[in-house]
């Protein structure tokens, strides 16, 4: 049964709250299962933010369902370059944001079920959850066979990877978010985490390859709705709480003060980009010069998501050194972003020196430079 979210006083007699609260049709004393509304990964990831600050889970624990469109999350301390395809998601218009939990990058539309469980600290246990997915899973598709590993993801078959976790634990309150591919774009996700930039050197977290398999390729009849229940009514059962899915809505900055503000964050080049921990770029490429090739070597480094050390060399004979050291000086400082790359080779190619046949040449290698970004 779901129930709207929409009425005052809501979470007063679930939890106590640190700020002004706003409220439910129906009270729950025990716990409470909710669903977005939103298909917008940054709304919904504030509204696990706000959960986990705001609230207070002692007994009342909160499994949250939530689906996006078409979206790459990575993990706080991943590095987007060395993830995914980020030209591509750009042509596309995916949307990549970072979580504040750690693991690695997924992939999100509204084939994937998203599911978090918020507890207080001494009640985190991931491996409970899983558990409770799974027995919701042999209730509705008793021959399908998944089991959980110790790495804490689900795979069917042994092998194909349908679920993935991660967590974030405050000191009193923790939560475990986990995906479950029910049918999601399988091709498209292999595209988009297929990273093409070469060169990278990073202590980031690294996520790791898995072949991953839709829970549709083996039942062509189960849906996201169906999931989403079956899950639900474990979950009810368990914490002996009513079976009751509440709609709720993370852009309400009526019954969620300041929610917008959180979303507003998680959407900044600062938050996505700035965050990703230093790391470098060496490489090459070739560049087409008449009938021979010309070796172009780069070496960037990048703290913050901005260019702190950079150092383009081409032979002296196709363009001048004071060229090159204009070109390299010029990046200091400024984002590691083909956007902002091409404001800064627009104004220089303006003061490039009327030699048309020299002017060609750093406009091919301002735009190589752009495509490593």
């Amino acid at each position: 049964m779901l129930i709207p979210f929409s009425m005052k006083n809501c979470f007063q007699l679930l939890c106590n709250r640190k700020v002004p609260a706003a409220g439910f049709k129906a009270t729950v004393k025990n716990g409470l299962i909710l669903q977005s509304v939103s298909s917008d990964v940054y709304q919904n990831l504030a509204f696990e933010d706000w959960i986990h600050e705001h609230m207070t889970l002692e007994g009342k624990p909160i499994l949250f369902f939530w689906r996006n469109t078409p979206s790459i999350v990575i993990g706080r301390h991943q590095n987007p370059w060395q993830e995914c395809n980020l030209t591509l998601m750009r042509e596309e218009g995916i949307k990549l944001a970072r979580r504040r939990s750690g693991g690695g990058t997924v992939y999100h539309d509204i084939g994937n079920i998203n599911l978090t469980f918020f507890t207080t600290k001494r009640n985190y246990d991931r491996m409970e959850n899983l558990k409770l997915i799974l027995r919701a899973l042999h209730t509705i598709r008793p021959q399908l066979d998944v089991q959980a590993n110790k790495r804490f993801d689900l795979l069917l078959d042994g092998q194909f990877k349908i679920s993935g976790t991660a967590s974030k634990i405050g000191r009193a309150t923790a939560y475990h978010h986990c995906t479950l591919l029910c049918s999601t774009d399988g091709a498209f996700l292999s595209s988009v985490l297929k990273s093409p930039y070469q060169g990278i050197r990073s202590n980031a977290t690294a996520s790791i390859p898995s072949l991953v398999k839709n829970l549709l390729e083996k039942d062509s009849t189960l849906t996201c709705e169906e999931l989403i229940n079956a899950i639900a009514s474990e979950y009810a059962a368990h914490h002996q709480i009513d079976n009751h899915i509440n709609h709720v809505d993370p852009a309400d900055e009526t019954l969620f003060p300041g929610i917008g503000s959180k979303a507003k964050e998680l959407q900044t080049w600062d938050w996505i980009y700035g965050k990703t921990p230093k790391f470098s770029v060496n490489t090459s490429f070739n560049i087409l010069d008449g009938q021979s090739r010309v070796e172009i070597k780069v070496r960037i480094d990048i703290n913050n998501g901005r260019i702190q050390g950079c150092n383009i060399e081409a032979p002296a004979h196709w363009l001048p050194l004071e060229i090159c050291d204009k070109l390299n000086s010029s990046f200091i400082d400024s984002k590691f972003c083909p956007v902002e790359a091409s404001l800064l080779t627009n104004i220089l190619l303006r003061t490039c020196p009327e030699d048309h046949e020299l002017y060609n040449k750093w406009n091919i290698l301002c735009d190589k430079i752009k495509g490593i970004m």
